[in-house]
């Protein structure tokens, strides 16, 4: 799945848990913007990982901080 694809499906599953209906973009960051908590993450994470069937280790949770990472990540994960 190419860049665009994969940011067109993580659009998909973050909209259930962008309560506050905020735009989102590459920048927007999950702890500041989104105002995701830890819980949350969990939750997004293993919507993110269902859904592209793969594992998103803590170490690289740790390292993704906004909307672009994660995209990059997940395509960077599905080889």
């Amino acid at each position: 799945m190419d860049r665009a694809a994969t940011a067109e499906k993580i659009a998909e599953l973050i909209a259930p848990f962008n309560k506050k209906g905020i735009e989102i973009t590459e920048a927007s960051t999950f702890a500041g913007d989104l105002e995701f908590d830890s819980l949350t993450v969990m939750d997004f994470v293993a919507e993110i990982e269902d859904a592209f069937d793969i594992i998103i280790s803590m170490n690289q949770q740790a390292e993704i901080e906004n909307y672009g990472q994660l995209i990059d990540a997940v395509v960077k994960l599905q080889g």
